[in-house]
């Protein structure tokens, strides 16, 4: 759809990156994840790049990472201290998440000189390292030359996906590539024996509450041989979107914590489930009311951690009623229902 991507690049079109020092990371922290079936202490690192390829050419319509982007390239030595920046926070944590605004494997954001030094210095203590990337940069020659740096190592590279209906992705995220892209990296990954996750966004622009709920449901059941973990990401609003032009002027709601609770219910067993809700609880996130917001959003991150379905069992609220109702509105109208 040429419009959206059009739209979506003439929001960049006057952006302007805040200055920021290039020799320090966006950001770096600890958190809990699952390693060998174990809850461990993983270390996140997220790096300030040039910014995202297909974000600098168009962009998805709800992601605003680039807003942490230098929009200029950053050079390998300014990289290079960002990672030893970050690493003077590290406590040798055998799990190491790496993100970037975009793809760790894109030559352009990260040279091939940094990420080897990256993951020599990572395959040293950690007994995972993960990293994020799109299809068209996941090639046989990129994993060989991984593999030879890392040795036996486990590698896990995250694919934004986002959902398995080409029309979706196409018209109202604007991905950028098809779910046929998407089969070939998992190919080549099987073939490479690394790992995958498979990035759901719940709820794109355009999608009333229902439709939204089926379609994560209906892509989950689609990949869930094809890919290792389902991470899921429902949507916030993020500056300098096309999500964000929308909730402005209330044409678009986050999606209900109700939602996201019927779509993990509905997961099949045979693949990791986890969900990260960023912005969780306010206005641009995922949220209810402020009555149970807490302690449903406590309740997923919990599931993410063991996705046990017994967690979701004693939740209720007033509020479920009026999600429910909702959805029973929604259709006898013309989209999303915001003001609920």
């Amino acid at each position: 759809m040429k419009d959206i991507a059009q739209f979506s690049r003439n929001l960049k079109k006057d952006f302007t990156p805040k200055i920021k020092n290039s020799k320090k990371p966006v950001s770096s922290w600890p958190e809990k994840d699952i390693l060998n079936g174990k809850i461990v202490e993983a270390f996140v690192i997220i790096f300030r790049t040039r910014g995202c390829s297909w974000a600098i050419k168009s962009g998805c319509s709800m992601c605003g990472y680039f807003n942490d982007s230098q929009w200029e390239k950053i050079n390998d030595e300014d990289l290079l201290s960002q990672f030893d920046f970050a690493m003077n926070k590290y406590n040798n944590q055998k799990f190491v998440k790496i993100f970037t605004s975009g793809s760790f494997l894109d030559d352009a954001e990260i040279m091939p000189s940094v990420r080897k030094k990256i993951l020599e210095t990572l395959a040293n203590t950690t007994k995972k390292i993960s990293v994020e990337s799109r299809p068209q940069y996941i090639t046989e020659k990129k994993l060989i030359n991984i593999k030879k740096i890392i040795g036996k190592i486990k590698f896990e590279i995250g694919v934004g996906l986002e959902t398995a209906d080409d029309s979706i992705r196409k018209n109202c995220i604007n991905k950028g590539f098809t779910f046929n892209d998407y089969k070939k990296a998992v190919k080549i990954l099987k073939k490479h024996k690394i790992e995958l996750k498979t990035y759901l966004l719940i709820k794109p622009p355009f999608l009333t509450e229902k439709e939204a709920i089926e379609d994560a449901i209906k892509t989950v059941n689609k990949i869930k041989d094809l890919t290792d973990t389902i991470s899921f990401n429902p949507t916030n609003i993020q500056k300098n979107t096309v999500v964000n032009y929308l909730w402005k002027r209330k044409q678009y709601r986050s999606p209900w914590l109700w939602s996201i609770i019927e779509i993990l219910k509905n997961c099949p067993k045979n693949v990791r489930i986890k969900c990260d809700i960023s912005g969780g609880g306010s206005l641009r996130g995922a949220h209810n009311c402020k009555e149970c917001d807490s302690k449903i959003l406590k309740a997923i991150e919990n599931y993410s951690l063991k996705n046990d379905l017994k967690i979701f069992q004693k939740l209720n609220c007033k509020c479920k009623e009026k999600w429910l109702d909702l959805l029973d509105l929604e259709e006898l109208g013309f989209g999303t229902l915001t003001n609920m």
